[in-house]
This record gives C-alpha cells, structure tokens and sequence, in this order.
C-alpha cells in the first residue's frame, strides 16, 4: 500500500506523463496555449523548463492568476495522484476518508534549559549577540539575502522573548532530514510531533537530541511495534527507554497518510504542519502529494494550523526590480572580464542574468530569475511546486503560511552528486554563497520563528502582498542567486570546472 503515480494506458506508472500533464492542467484556464505547448513537449525531461518560465510569468500577471494556477495544480494532482492497495488503485481522497488502525505515541522529554538568545553556527564558529548582527548586514549588502531577511532576523534578536516556544507544537514531516528545522527548535522548547521512516539510525539522534534540549519529542510508534517492545519491557514503555523507543519508532508517510492525518489531529490547539520531507527522484513527488493530501483532510474541520515549508533557490521566481538592477550594476562592472567572456556567450556561457524585464497588468516591473538546474530534473521541480501551489491556496483561504526560500545548501543530495557539488564549490566565484546545512537550518528555524511572532510577517493572511507570490520573496535568502549578474545555469558549467580545482588545492 502507497502513495503512487497513475497507470497510463500501458497500465505503466509514468511520472514523466503525470507531472507534464498536471503543468499543463494548472495553466490551462489562465493561458490555454502554454497548456497547449507543454502537452505537446516530447522529451519533458530535457524541455520543462521554459514552460516553468512561462507559468511563473503567468501567475504574476493578478493576484488572481496566482491562486488560479496553485488551486488548477493542485486540484489535478489529487484528481491523478492514487494510493495502491494490491493490484488496486484507488483516489487519495477515498484512502484520507477512512479510519486506520492508530498509531501510538511515546513522548521524549528534554533534560536542558532553554536557549535564551539567537545564535548561529556559522564557519566553525556560534554567531550571537552584535556578531551575529554584523554578519545578517554582511550577508544584506553583499547581496547574499534580501534586506527583509534582515529585518527579520534583526527583529527576533530584538525580542528574544519570541524563542521560547514551550507554547508551541510543531508536526515536522521529515523531522530527521538535513534541512529540518527540529534541532534548533527543539533548544528553543518546543513541542516536536515527529514523523520519519522506521529507521533506529534517525530515531537515536532525535532523541539524543532531544535529550539534550528543553523541547519534548513525540514519537510514533506502530501499533504491531508497541505490542511488541511493551512484552521486552513489561507491559509498559517508558520515557527512559530511549534504545527501545528508536527501534520502534517510525512511520511511512507513503504507506499511512490517512494515519499520520488522525496521529496528528491528536494536538490539541493551534499547531505548526511543517513539510521538510526530501527523497531522490520521483519519491520526492510522492512524499509532497501525501503531505498535502494530510494537509487537506486536517483542514476539513480545522482552522487552528499554520503551515510551513522551505522553498529551494533552484527554482523560478518573480524577483523585486531592485535585484534586477544591482545584478545589471554587477554586470557592467565586469569590465576587462566581460570582455574576455564575451565569445563564449556564443554557446551560451556567462548571460547576464536578467535580459528582460516584466510588467504586471498593474503595471509593477520585476524580474524573472531561473535557477533551475536540469540535473535536478521535473520530478523534484513538481514536488516543490507542489508545496509553493499549497502555500498560496492555503493563505488565501485564510491559514497561516511561513514559506522561506533557503540558500543552496551542501547537503548529502548534493555532495553525492560530483556534478553539482563541484559547482557549489565554485559558486563564490560568481557572488553565491553556498551554506553549511547547519547553518541553513538555523536561518530557516529562526525565520520560521519571526513568522509566528511577528503579527506584521508574510506569513499572516492578513498582511496585504501585491500578489500573492510575494511570498517567496520576503525573507528570501537566496544566496546570492537573484543579485548575480550571471543567469545562474550559464555559469554552472564553469563554475564545476573551478570547483573541482579549489577541491584539490
């Protein structure tokens, strides 16, 4: 039993097919041509990303635009989308609807103090106090991060009341990934409600974490589990039973979410449903589609969540006109550079970032940065979209969304992949700056932070945004990627050539 793709007429499972067909769905009542274009794209793998382009472009055309096209991808999603059950399929909206078999729960409770002030790990050292905020500048001017990142972070610092969240739950769905948020949250107090796969490695240092923290860790437990270490430990499993907990521990989100929806819906109160979920290739897709489907069942009698992602840098967005013009500044400066560079622009190394610019029906100028990265491929860029699509639909239906754009990052996806992992290493050369994955994680659980406590921040559906995509602009740290003056793919090549050279120096 599982989330899964849908059958074609082959009665094969093709996500090529599938995420084409769901591109196309969620442009088609606003462009029908560009639905048109993308249905009719022959190899998907290779050609998705000009439409990505256009789509983008699309949605920030009206406010209105943007949640037409979130609620079209979304609403064909769930229309294809099907959970296996044998040899049968059926809809993920039957599987939400029925009762499963509950999960138990066992909760680690923290042994620390809370952290009373922010602070940061970065490059070998812990960042607080007037350090850290020099640092925040730093990254602001030398165009790393957009200044409302560092309004943000310069605002928690000045209320440093605001981290302490022993008020607060938080669902995290990944809860051991690299880019989870559950480390720094949990030193701040908060109340973990933990979902990851059954596996004792992730468990172990969740607890352990926990431990050594004031937070406290909810821990599913399968029912067949808990029978189980219940008969080792005498009928009763106790907090302390860290080693025991671990191999019991675990849930598949692709094999119970109409489980992990009821196990859930156990908080009492306000909540925090944060997806950090993350798997190579088409299981990525799935993980997102059975998070948003938890999502939509929760929200059928639930008003009390707010909702929380990370969106990648390597994606495409509408960027305010002042990116556009510091990166043309940037690009004028190259002087002698440009000049050399110029003959390679032939074959399609080093353009300039932001040839053109686009207007609004109301006549607001932007720019259109395009950071993907083909190696990363449709099936990674549907899941995310997936989650940007949910973030606009949910906030203007009134819930809460904190969705911050994190930097490029050097996590394990990205180290195994030579390719890519050269290409971070000599991303400084051309003003991206790649973070270490604790440091990431901290910027972004800070963020997360400021969105709950801020009453003013993006994420409150009552703030007012020009369109509906500003949201992934406010708060962005991109890591240099929208000031660049390079289209970020133009120089990718070069900038792995240069990167396997600084690894061996």
């Amino acid at each position: 039993m599982a989330v899964a793709f849908p059958r074609g007429g082959d009665n094969k499972r093709s996500t090529t097919a599938t995420g084409r067909a769901i591109f196309a769905d969620s442009i088609r009542t606003i462009d029908p041509r560009i639905a048109d274009r993308i249905e009719h794209t022959k190899d998907w793998r290779k050609g998705y990303i000009d439409p990505m382009r256009e789509i983008v472009v699309s949605a920030a055309q009206t406010p209105d635009s943007a949640i037409i096209i979130s609620q079209s991808g979304l609403d064909s999603a769930h229309r294809r989308f099907q959970f296996t059950r044998g040899d049968n399929d059926i809809s993920l909206d039957q599987v939400m609807s029925e009762p499963g078999n509950p999960i138990e729960s066992v909760t680690v409770i923290g042994r620390a103090a809370r952290e009373e002030e922010l602070s940061i790990p970065y490059q070998g050292r812990r960042l607080f106090g007037s350090e850290l905020r020099k640092q925040v500048d730093t990254w602001v001017k030398d165009g790393i991060a957009e200044p409302t990142f560092g309004q943000a972070i310069h605002l928690l610092m000045d209320n440093p009341e605001w981290l302490d969240l022993s008020d607060t739950d938080i669902a995290v769905l990944g809860a051991g990934a690299e880019m989870a948020p559950t480390r720094s949250l949990l030193r701040w107090g908060a109340r973990i409600h933990a979902l990851d796969l059954p596996r004792p490695d992730i468990w172990q240092r969740l607890i352990d974490i926990t431990r050594a923290t004031p937070g406290s860790l909810r821990v599913p437990i399968s029912p067949n589990a808990y029978g189980e270490i219940s008969m080792v430990t005498g009928g009763t499993i106790h907090a302390e039973d860290d080693h025991v907990i671990a191999q019991a521990a675990g849930i598949d989100m692709l094999n119970q979410p109409a489980e992990i929806a009821q196990w859930i819906d156990q908080i009492d109160g306000q909540f925090v449903l944060g997806n950090y979920t993350y798997a190579d290739g088409a299981i990525h897709a799935l993980l997102s589609m059975s998070a948003d489907a938890i999502f939509l069942q929760l929200s059928r009698h639930r008003q009390d969540i707010t909702l929380a992602f990370l969106a990648t840098p390597t994606d495409v967005f509408m960027v305010p006109m002042e990116c556009v013009l510091e990166s043309r500044e940037r690009w004028k400066k190259r002087g002698v550079t440009g000049f050399l560079q110029s003959p390679l622009r032939a074959f399609g190394q080093f353009e300039p970032n932001y040839p053109d610019t686009y207007t609004s029906a109301d006549g607001v100028s932007m720019g259109l940065n395009d950071s993907l990265v083909i190696q990363q491929g449709p099936n990674y860029l549907l899941a995310k979209r997936l989650q940007r699509w949910r973030a606009l639909v949910a906030r203007s239906q009134g819930f809460p969304v904190s969705l911050n754009l994190a930097p490029a990052t050097r996590t394990q996806s990205v180290v195994k992949n030579r390719a890519l992992a050269a290409a971070y290493a000599g991303a400084g050369r051309f003003g991206v700056e790649v973070f270490e994955p604790a440091t990431s994680t901290a910027l972004m659980a800070a963020m997360l932070v400021h969105d709950l406590r801020n009453p003013h921040s993006a994420a409150n559906p009552q703030t007012p945004l020009h369109n509906p995509m500003d949201l992934f602009s406010i708060g962005a740290n991109h890591g240099g990627l929208w000031r660049s003056a390079y289209a970020p793919r133009s120089v990718l090549g070069i900038a792995a050539v240069l990167g396997m050279f600084e690894s061996r120096a």
